[in-house]
């Protein structure tokens, strides 16, 4: 049975670069040869996520949501949209950092659809951030006399979004690589506005949460952060705050290796990848990130 990935993002009506990491990180796996097909849908762009399993030939269908956390978008938006039979969120069984996979038919196609959690609460996004680390840096062992900050939107917008950014600041503590790591905010405290605040090494990582970069990790977080006054004006990698050097990263979903958790999402719901997650570290070992 030939088998088809769908990755699914929001994409922006404003912003014509945010579908460009999705479409990058369909290429990376299209090459792979994977699967027999590999597709994109959107939100707010073409092709819409209510038409993309009509553009899909294969039986089987493996759903990935290019999204941060768990919540509105993947919890109702896509499930509509696709026209899922029987969804009900309650089949995940997720305490908001745990979906994985469900498989339900969908209605109009009748095609087969395992639907996976969302990748930014999947572990492997974990070494996504650090891989931005090491991008922005131009070192694969930075770690020593760094400090990491992830940054995320803010609490009253979605709990899970914080989740996801708490669980991924722990696991990167864990790892004991760099000196100091912290969880920072847009909207809630701790704000990275104070970036500085929050580390004594001199050396400091800042890597969004975010899929796409857009108006807040393009023109919102560097002003906030000081690192310019004026995002048009552009600003230094690194550049010097209060007394640090702020390594600003822009948002993890640019980096190449995003195509390895995607992969990650699908074969744990049963898609059979082969030596693809193998390729694709392989082949983003170095890459730069996706241009926007």
């Amino acid at each position: 049975m030939s088998q088809a990935l769908v990755i699914v993002a929001h994409g922006s009506h404003l912003n014509p670069d945010s579908s460009t990491p999705t479409h990058a990180h369909a290429d990376t796996i299209r090459e792979t040869g994977a699967f027999d097909e590999v597709k994109v849908g959107f939100w707010k762009e073409e092709p819409h996520l209510r038409e993309v399993l009509r553009t899909v030939e294969s039986d089987e269908v493996y759903v990935v949501p290019l999204f941060i956390s768990e919540g509105y978008f993947t919890e109702q938006v896509i499930p509509r949209e696709l026209r899922l039979e029987g969804w009900d969120v309650s089949q995940w069984d997720s305490d908001g950092l745990s979906a994985d996979h469900v498989t339900l038919t969908a209605e109009d196609t009748g095609q087969q659809v395992t639907y996976c959690g969302p990748v930014g609460t999947h572990e492997s996004m974990t070494d996504v951030l650090v891989r931005r680390a090491e991008t922005v840096t131009g070192d694969s062992d930075v770690g020593d006399g760094f400090g990491f900050a992830v940054v995320g939107h803010g609490t009253e917008r979605n709990e899970n979004s914080a989740k996801a950014i708490e669980y991924h600041a722990d696991r990167i503590r864990e790892m004991d690589r760099f000196d100091e790591v912290q969880a920072l905010y847009m909207d809630e405290e701790p704000e990275v506005d104070d970036v500085a605040d929050y580390f004594e090494s001199p050396d400091i990582v800042v890597v969004p949460l975010f899929i796409a970069d857009g108006f807040h990790t393009q023109e919102d977080i560097p002003e906030d952060m000081g690192l310019t006054d004026d995002y048009r004006k552009g600003y230094d990698v690194p550049a010097d705050v209060d007394g640090h050097r702020i390594w600003y990263a822009g948002a993890v979903g640019t980096e190449g290796l995003m195509a390895d958790v995607i992969l990650e999402r699908a074969a744990e719901g049963g898609a059979d990848i082969g030596d693809a997650l193998e390729l694709v570290r392989e082949r983003t070992r170095g890459q730069q990130t996706v241009e926007v």
